[in-house]
């Protein structure tokens, strides 16, 4: 199978990403977490702020701090038991994060390179099983980090850089190649995470999705057939530093073989619990498209072309940012499926959703460098139902102006709830169905094929912001890839500006299934 009909099969015939005689073997099931063995070990304060708020720039970066700032993005925050089956008694158990996942299935893993008092300086990994971390590679690297990402950051004024991997097969093991879709989308929802929990800690964040993938492999010490870094994110207590430095020819053109020729190999054994690992060909294939072996041709995508503005508008009343204490709002996030109960939303209360959500989907990258008020390549669609001064129907949130453009009015409910491939969210119940939407070609011209995990993890960011607007709004939303693009992209008239839905959300008030639960911390 080629590549492009590979990408199309992901987004557009997704009942063919995995065969049809294709059986889970739930038995040999892989563990939701990588867990090194034999390894030294430096265990992390389990004593974690139940607050975020109030919180004053840390004048050094120190372990304690660092460890409940790794909590609050990845670890383990929740035990769950579900009742799904009255009669049968049956239930579903389940360690929760603060971000979501495709059948929970938490597919990334967090590495840290490390420069701390009270700690050797070298690369770690995050173990969430228990919240500590595993040193890898002891010493300082900061210049073959810096040659890695192209000599365009400063890492040597950085305190620690972040690398963000998404393991094959943690989620091949149930949805086959569609497994690619949703690692991408579920690493964004971790950057999105990453960099809200970044600002309150007073952090300053770059995410570099560009750099010499080898050479980072190298270092952490992991099996590119087994796992690949997808985003790369320094971390840095001063706030004048150069995120995006142009540097010089010669440095860009720095191969990733040289620079791996300077470090030895490492390769640490992981337990991954299951005894019978299937092989993942169109993941490989993807991820060898996908990689960079040079810096030279670094590209910045620029501004991207807005959707036709000849619509009619309807203005949305002004809103301020909104302010809420992140760790309340992290904890209070809930996915409703048959949960939703259709409530009445204000015009202003969808207006701050809106704006809150896109506002702060804004974060320093290497695809547009110093353009801060570079256009978004993900925006938002909607259809809206019983909303307060708002007529049903379909629309395209337009950020700059702050407002709706109207593109079907009615009510969609049914068209929505018909091109669903389960019926495990009832969207009759749901006043806001949002579509995070993007180029049709996933940035292909432009980045090649890593264009499409890089178009894939911005999804997840800005859906990360929109669920947690929402649960500090008191609502809960349902990230699905269950549905028919090509319904939706008909919907909105999405082809004719070159569009596609990424994924649906459905969010609104709901009612809380019955289940034990208990938060993880101290």
């Amino acid at each position: 199978m080629s590549l492009e009909a590979f990408l199309h099969q992901l987004h557009f015939d997704t009942d063919k990403a995995r065969p049809l005689d294709f059986e889970v073997d739930w038995d040999d099931a892989p563990l939701p977490f990588k867990l090194y063995r034999g390894l030294p070990v430096i265990p992390l304060s389990a004593e974690v702020p139940l607050t975020l708020e109030g919180r004053a720039r840390p004048a050094k970066a120190d372990l304690r701090e660092l460890g409940h700032f790794l909590w609050y993005v990845f670890g383990l925050t929740q035990f769950s038991q579900t009742v799904f089956d009255w009669d049968s008694g049956g239930t579903m158990q389940s360690y929760r994060r603060f971000v979501p996942s495709g059948g929970a299935m938490y597919p990334n893993e967090l590495y840290v390179y490390l420069k701390v008092e009270d700690v050797p300086s070298g690369i770690y990994h995050y173990d969430v099983a228990h919240h500590r971390l595993v040193l890898l590679r002891q010493g300082n690297f900061d210049s073959y980090v810096n040659r890695a990402l192209g000599n365009r950051c400063d890492v040597s004024a950085c305190f620690g850089t972040v690398f963000v991997t998404a393991m094959f097969w943690k989620n091949f093991y149930k949805y086959y190649n569609f497994a690619y879709r949703l690692q991408g989308l579920d690493a964004g929802a971790l950057i999105g995470q990453l960099l809200e929990v970044s600002k309150r800690f007073g952090y300053e964040s770059g995410v570099y999705f560009q750099f010499l993938d080898r050479a980072i492999h190298h270092l952490l010490g992991v099996s590119e057939r087994e796992e690949s870094v997808y985003a790369v994110i320094p971390l840095s207590l001063e706030s004048g530093i150069a995120w995006f430095a142009k540097g010089n020819e010669g440095e860009r053109n720095v191969s990733a073989e040289k620079l791996c020729q300077e470090l030895t190999a490492v390769r640490h054994d992981h337990f991954v619990r299951s005894q019978k690992v299937l092989e993942y060909p169109m993941l490989i294939q993807m991820n060898e498209a996908s990689r960079l072996e040079s810096l030279g041709s670094v590209r910045q995508i620029g501004e991207e072309e807005k959707a036709a503005g000849d619509r009619p508008t309807l203005e949305l009343p002004h809103v301020k940012r909104m302010t809420y204490d992140l760790a309340a709002a992290c904890k209070k996030r809930y996915s409703p499926e048959r949960d939703f109960v259709l409530g009445k939303v204000s015009r202003e209360q969808l207006a701050a959703l809106l704006h809150e959500a896109a506002s702060s989907f804004s974060y320093r990258n290497d695809l547009d460098e110093d353009c801060h008020n570079a256009e978004s390549r993900v925006v938002l669609y909607g259809c809206f139902y019983n909303v307060e001064d708002i007529p049903d129907g379909a629309y395209h949130y337009d950020r700059a102006a702050h407002a709706l453009r109207p593109i079907r009015p009615g009510d969609h409910r049914h068209w929505l709830q018909q091109g669903m491939n389960l019926d495990n969210v009832n969207l009759f119940q749901v006043p806001l169905c949002f579509h995070v939407a993007g180029d049709r070609n996933h940035l292909l011209k432009k980045l090649g094929y890593r264009g499409y995990r890089i178009q894939q993890m911005e999804a997840g960011m800005l859906v990360q912001r929109l669920l947690l607007t929402a649960s500090a709004m008191g609502m809960g939303g349902h990230p699905l890839l269950g549905y028919d693009v090509s319904t939706c992209d008909e919907l909105y008239q999405m082809a004719q500006h070159g569009k596609s839905s990424l994924i649906q959300i459905p969010v609104g008030p709901y009612r809380p299934r019955p289940r034990l639960e208990g938060g993880l911390h101290g």
